[in-house]
C-alpha cells in the first residue's frame, strides 16, 4: 500500500513539474511538457519499480520540498545500458524533476552534502538520485547577460567592470573600514570570512567559516549555517526589504581542493565577481551571472596566484583572494548599477591567504 501511494505521489508531482517552465540555460525551443512525458514515461517506470520504499518516501520528500531540506540520499543501482534504461538514473530524475534539457552526467556535479560527491560512481555500483543533491554546471563565457535584452546579441559575453571602488575602499560606515583590511584576524582552521553589506553598510561582524561548506541564506527552514534573515534589526528601505526576501534559500559555499564552488539555490540569480573568473589575459574584472539551480567555481587557487601583483584588472581596490556576490541585483556596465556598494545586497568572501 505504502509503495502504491508513493508511486503515485512520484508520478503525480513529475507531471506537475512537467508544467513549469525550465530556468536552464540550453537550447532555443526546448521540447513541449507533453514530449518529455510521452519520452521518459516507459523509464520513469522502470525507475520507480527499483525504488525501494525508503528510496521512494526520500524521493517524494526532496521533490516536494524543491530542496528546502535534505531528505537524504536516494540510492539506486547504475546498470550503465542494461535492460530498457538507456539513461543515466541521475540524469533521468533531473529531466523528470529539474531540467527537461539535460543530457549528460558531464553537465552535472554533486553537491558537497551528498555521498556522491565523495566517491566515484562507477558502473556496477549505486548512485545518488536525488535531483537535489545536484546541480547544473554553469560555463563562466555564457553567464554575464545585460540588462537590455535588444542589445543582447550585440554586447560581449563577459561584462567587463571597470571598478571604481577607491572611495569605497577609504571609505568607514560607523566605525569598520573595508573587510578586505581584517584578513590579518583569520586564524588558522578558518578557510575563509564572510561579511554580509547592504549598499555601503556592512550588516553585522565578520562569520568565520571551518567546515567544507556552508548554507547561506535568508529563509531555509531545518538548515544551519549564515542566516542572513538575523543580521540586522535597524530600518531598512524598500529595495533592501524587496531584495532580502529574494535571497530564499541562498546559495551554498563550498571548500573543494583548493578550489571554492558556489551553488544558487534561491529562485533568483546571483551575481558574482572573482578574479580567477575573467580570462587569463584579460583587463579588467568581470560580472558573472549565476542562474537558479547552477554551480560554478568561483576561485582557483594555482590561478589566483599567479594574480599577484598584476596591475591591469581594474581600477580601484584589488585583491586576488576576495570573492563578492549580489543577490538578485547585477552591476557594472550591463546594468543600472555601476558598482556593487550600489546593490541592496551582498556578501563578501574572504579568502584564508596561503601561509
Amino acid at each position: 500500500m505504502l509503495r502504491s501511494r508513493r508511486s503515485l505521489l512520484v508520478w503525480q508531482l513529475w507531471k506537475q513539474r512537467c508544467t513549469t517552465p525550465s530556468r536552464s540555460q540550453g537550447e532555443a525551443v526546448p521540447p513541449t511538457p507533453e514530449d518529455h512525458h510521452n519520452a521518459l514515461r516507459p523509464v520513469a517506470h522502470l525507475l520507480f519499480k527499483k525504488l525501494k520504499d525508503e528510496q521512494l518516501c526520500r524521493l517524494s520528500e526532496a521533490v516536494e520540498s524543491r530542496g528546502r531540506w535534505d531528505s537524504g540520499c536516494v540510492w539506486l543501482p547504475w546498470e550503465g545500458r542494461a535492460g530498457k534504461q538507456v539513461l543515466p538514473p541521475q540524469v533521468l530524475v533531473c529531466r523528470l524533476y529539474r531540467w527537461p534539457d539535460v543530457r549528460t552526467t558531464t553537465e552535472l556535479k554533486s553537491l558537497s552534502h551528498c555521498e556522491n560527491f565523495w566517491r566515484r560512481s562507477v558502473e556496477g555500483t549505486t548512485v545518488c538520485c536525488n535531483p537535489y543533491h545536484l546541480s547544473r554546471l554553469a560555463a563562466p563565457e555564457a553567464s554575464a547577460s545585460p540588462i537590455n535584452k535588444t542589445r543582447e546579441a550585440a554586447r560581449p559575453a563577459l561584462c567587463k567592470v571597470a571598478l571604481m571602488e577607491k572611495e569605497f575602499s577609504r571609505h568607514t560606515v560607523r566605525g569598520l573600514h573595508d573587510t578586505t583590511l581584517s584578513r590579518g584576524s583569520i586564524r588558522d582552521g578558518h578557510w575563509c570570512k564572510l561579511a554580509y553589506w547592504e549598499h555601503r553598510t556592512r550588516v553585522g561582524g565578520l562569520y568565520s567559516v571551518t567546515e567544507s561548506s556552508i548554507h547561506i541564506f535568508h529563509d531555509l527552514p531545518k538548515a544551519s549555517g549564515l542566516c542572513l534573515g538575523f543580521q540586522g534589526s535597524e530600518p531598512r528601505n524598500e529595495t533592501v526589504k524587496r531584495t532580502r526576501k529574494k535571497i530564499g534559500l541562498g546559495l551554498v559555499l563550498s571548500h573543494e581542493q583548493g578550489e571554492v564552488w558556489v551553488y544558487n539555490q534561491s529562485e533568483h540569480p546571483i551575481f558574482i565577481n572573482s578574479p580567477t573568473l575573467a580570462p587569463v589575459h584579460a583587463p579588467g574584472q568581470a560580472v558573472h551571472k549565476l542562474l537558479p539551480g547552477y554551480s560554478i567555481k568561483v576561485f582557483d587557487a594555482e590561478i589566483a596566484a599567479n594574480l599577484v601583483g598584476r596591475s591591469d584588472l581594474g581600477d580601484g581596490p584589488y585583491d586576488p583572494h576576495s570573492v563578492r556576490i549580489s543577490f538578485a541585483k547585477g552591476w557594472g556596465v550591463c546594468y543600472s548599477r555601476q558598482f556593487i556598494t550600489s546593490c541592496p545586497c551582498w556578501l563578501e568572501i574572504l579568502l584564508n591567504t596561503p601561509k
